[in-house]
Formats: C-alpha cells, structure tokens, sequence
C-alpha cells in the first residue's frame, strides 16, 4: 500500500498528489509506518516539475520530510505554480515550508554589463532568486511570470531548430510539441528550459531513466553553447526583480556561484565568473536593494566560501542555504550545514518561515520592511527573532 500512494506523489493530477500524501501521512500517524527522525538540515532550493526535476511538489516536500530535513523550499524557475501545492503539502505533514523562484534578470545599463555574471550561457545575465513569499502574493507573483515564460518559449523554439542541425546528420531530431513539452507542466504555469530539451534528447538515446540523467548532465555542459540562442524578452531588468520583491514582500537573494572547477552537480564545465569582482558587486547589489545572498556549499570550495561569508556580513546581507535539487542522482541532506561554520544557514532558513508566518496578514511586518527594520535594526537580533517565531509555531526547541 505503501509503495502505490508514493508511487502516487508524482501523478499528472495535483490533487490526486495531495490525497496520497494524506493517506500516506496516515499510515504513518497511526504507527503503520515509521516516522523519518527529523534533523537540523535546511534547504531551501528545492527544483519541482513546474521547472526541471523528477519532483513534483508533493513528492518534492515528502522526499525533504523523508530524507530528515528540518525545513525545505521550493524554487522553480520562472514559476510559482507549485507554490500552493508545496504549501499544502507541508501542512499534511506539518514541516515548515518556504516559497520563491528563481529568474534571470538584465544587468545592462548596470556596471556589470558585459560581464560574465554567475548565468554559464550568457553575459549582462544574472540569477536572482526570491525567496519568502508570502501565500497572499502567490497570484501576483504568478501575474509577473506568465509574460516571461510565454517569451521564453519563443526562444526555446529557436533553440530546438538549432539543436536539430547539429543533430540530423546522426539520424536524430526533436520536435519540440511532441517531445519537450510533455515533460515540462508548462499548461498548468510551469517553465520550459533547457535542460527539459536536453532530457528530450537524452530520452531518444536512452530508455533508461537513470543514464538519461546522467546523460543529460553531460550535454548541460557540454552542448548548450553549440545551441543556445541569448535570452532578451524573457529578462526583466534586475531593478524590476527588486521592486516587484518588495512590492510582494519577498527577499530578493543573488544567487552565487563562484568560479567552477570541477562541477558537483556535473552540469557546468570549468568556467570563471564573478569571483574576480565579487567584492564590488555585493557592494552594488546591496546599494540597489538586493537583501541576501543564497550559496551552495557544496559547490564551492572552502575559500569562496569564507569569501562570500564576510562580503555578506561587511554589507549586512541575509545569508541562505541554497543546494541546488533537481535530479535524482543529488541528495536532499547537505552535510557540510550541520558544520559550525554553517550554523547561521540553519538560522537563515527557519528565519525565512518566520518570515512568512509574519507576513501573512501584513506584508508589511517582514523582515525587511521599514518598521522591522527600525524595530531591529541589527540583521543578526532580526534572524533570531523571525528565527524563534518560527520556532514557536512549530514548537522546535531553542538553542540553550
């Protein structure tokens, strides 16, 4: 019984999803299970179908849960529409839950146009990540998106023609409606990328799900410059990004990524980006209005690590956890958080839930707001209070 409700989680239909998950929670109340032992990891990056990932959002919060996370967060790209969803089913199974996506924006008309940021594909492009919205704003946000994803997918069309000539001379072709989009939840608010025509691929050579991954993970690195087409429609302008963050009282995060060596994620090859000025664009980034930081620290090494902290406390900049899911080769557990250099990550994220629970009836009481800040002008003494909130809800212990 076990195995047909999880089997369940990824079903096409949302609801079906949700009606698993209460019945596998169940099982679990009433002791015909045995709960997962919760620890003290976080993340808040967590990929799901209405992006790029073998998750639904269901599935995405009950693999957190399982794995033994404390909280989890969703972050598609270009996409809220597994928001509620993920919301819910944090609820059945009473874990605390954050929201966001992640998006490209335009740097032009910035000091760091022409710059090869932290986007792999493309210069004057940055990924920032919105983290923290509360459920009221979840439509707006949605609002905000649509156009983006609509224009995304005029590109996605170029780039599959593109692909298809490096591909016929191999006897191989994509079409674009009947193998690319069926993977993707675009019909129901979810995005198309690149990795969903990489998969496509990967599934006309592969029957296997697993070598398909791994498939796909080669071609993330090595074939995209070979097909990929600029993004300019589809990217508003970082300004944009920032105003519509404080508009929906969310927390605008750039989204870190260092020079790669050697990928962990086995996605990116060796390539430099902003580490050789990341020192003036923290400074630029929170002078415009950009409130945290979100890393991977198992994708950097220690050094960009202990870099990146003290940029992020020289300028007064919200630290996030952000490990990266989307494939089933990752794990959910990052170990290297539960390290003490790691610690204030943890905090982070349960000051992230408070943060919403907060801002559910105003939006205006968050952790960036002008009265919250005036309130607790300190960063460190505004994370442990949104921290405790949050804890309190949950009646986590505190740190003695």
């Amino acid at each position: 019984m076990k195995d047909i409700y999880v089997d369940s989680l990824n079903d096409r239909d949302k609801n079906v999803r949700l009606d698993a998950l209460r019945k596998l929670m169940l099982l679990y109340e009433t002791g015909a299970l045995e709960k997962p032992i919760t620890g003290r990891n976080v993340n808040n990056h967590i990929h799901t179908t209405y992006s790029f990932s073998p998750y639904s959002p269901t599935m995405a919060v009950f693999r957190s849960w399982q794995s033994g996370l404390a909280t989890t967060g969703i972050m598609d790209h270009d996409s809220v529409a597994g928001a509620f969803e993920f919301a819910t089913a944090g609820e059945i199974l009473k874990m605390p839950v954050t929201v966001g996506f992640e998006l490209r924006c335009s740097m032009t008309g910035t000091p760091f146009e022409g710059r090869r940021i932290n986007n792999p594909d493309q210069d004057s492009v940055v990924y920032l990540a919105m983290h923290g919205i509360p459920q009221q704003s979840f439509s707006e946000a949605e609002l905000f998106l649509a156009p983006f994803r609509e224009k995304r997918n005029i590109r996605n069309w170029k780039m599959v023609d593109r692909l298809n000539n490096i591909l016929r001379p191999y006897g191989l072709e994509l079409d674009f409606t009947n193998d690319v989009l069926p993977l993707s939840e675009y019909s129901s608010g979810g995005s198309v990328t690149e990795r969903h025509i990489l998969y496509a691929l990967a599934a006309k050579i592969s029957q296997e799900e697993m070598p398909r991954h791994f498939l796909l993970g080669m071609f993330k690195s090595q074939l995209v410059e070979n097909f990929y087409v600029d993004a300019v429609d589809e990217l508003p302008h970082i300004r944009d990004f920032i105003s519509l963050a404080d508009k929906l009282g969310a927390i605008p995060a750039y989204a870190y990524l260092g020079d790669v060596g050697v990928s962990v994620t086995r996605d990116k090859r060796s390539q430099k980006f902003e580490d050789a000025y990341l020192d003036e664009l923290m400074v630029y980034l929170k002078e415009i209005g950009v409130r945290a930081v979100t890393y991977m620290p198992t994708r950097n090494s220690d050094a960009q690590l202990s870099w990146v902290k003290k940029l992020c406390v020289a300028n007064g900049l919200f630290q996030i956890s952000g490990e990266d899911i989307n494939s089933p080769l990752q794990r959910f557990i990052c170990d290297k958080i539960e390290l003490p250099e790691f610690e204030h990550l943890i905090d982070s994220a349960w000051a992230l839930v408070g943060h919403e629970i907060a801002c559910t009836n105003d939006l205006s009481a968050g952790m960036f707001s002008e009265q919250t800040v005036q309130r607790f002008p300190d960063l460190d003494e505004r994370i442990t209070h949104f921290a405790e909130l949050a804890k309190d809800k949950f009646r986590i212990k505190r740190k003695v």
